[in-house]
């Protein structure tokens, strides 16, 4: 009997031992476990805007430094804004087509032309906003951002007038639709007076 009873004691005995070191095994790696989600947890991602902004900030500090002399982003001013635009059009992929050539004003030219790609107007209008956006998310004042410069509108607004007559788009202003609702307004509620008046 006693002898019976000694291996169930050793069998206990083995068990309470192994769930001890399972336990012991398990329990580190759940708060190693504990300690990688939490840091993937708390670092959001970056949306496509705000990662485009990054690149396009780093490209601009780059194209800087590689100025004959380097300027640095304390020294910018809209002149750099505007040789940096400039710049890009070498990389551009939208034909705009010269004065000379025969495609200029059509939207679908039948056949290909010499005339240069450049960069489209709404792309240098989108690029503007995000490093506006970006100059002083990096401490850079609002009063001496160089991409809320005049200069930079004037030049933007001419790449549009010039893109729009080269490609034959015609970009409607805000204003005149504005004006148009506001005059069928008018005139939806003078009809109501004038049927009155006829009665």
């Amino acid at each position: 009997m006693m002898s019976g009873d000694r291996p169930k004691e050793s069998v206990d005995e083995g068990s309470s031992s192994r769930s001890v070191a399972t336990t012991a095994d398990h329990h580190p790696q759940y708060s190693q476990h504990q300690q990688q989600v939490v840091p993937v947890a708390a670092a959001a991602p970056l949306s496509r805007y705000e990662s485009q902004k990054r690149r396009d900030w780093n490209t601009f500090g780059q194209y800087l430094k590689n100025q004959t002399p380097p300027v640095s982003l304390s020294q910018c001013n809209c002149n750099h804004v505007l040789d940096f635009l400039r710049y890009l059009d070498q990389f551009g992929k939208t034909k705009v087509h010269l004065h000379g050539c025969v495609f200029f004003g059509q939207t679908d030219p039948p056949a290909p032309c010499t005339c240069p790609l450049r960069q489209a107007w709404g792309s240098l209008d989108a690029l503007i906003g995000r490093l506006r956006a970006a100059f002083e998310e990096h401490g850079g004042s609002p009063e001496t951002n160089p991409f809320g410069n005049g200069a930079i509108r004037v030049y933007l607004r001419e790449v549009k007038e010039c893109q729009a007559k080269a490609r034959g788009i015609p970009y409607k202003k805000k204003k005149k639709k504005r004006n148009s609702n506001l005059h069928k307004a008018i005139s939806s509620h003078e009809e109501p007076k004038v049927l009155k008046q006829s009665s």
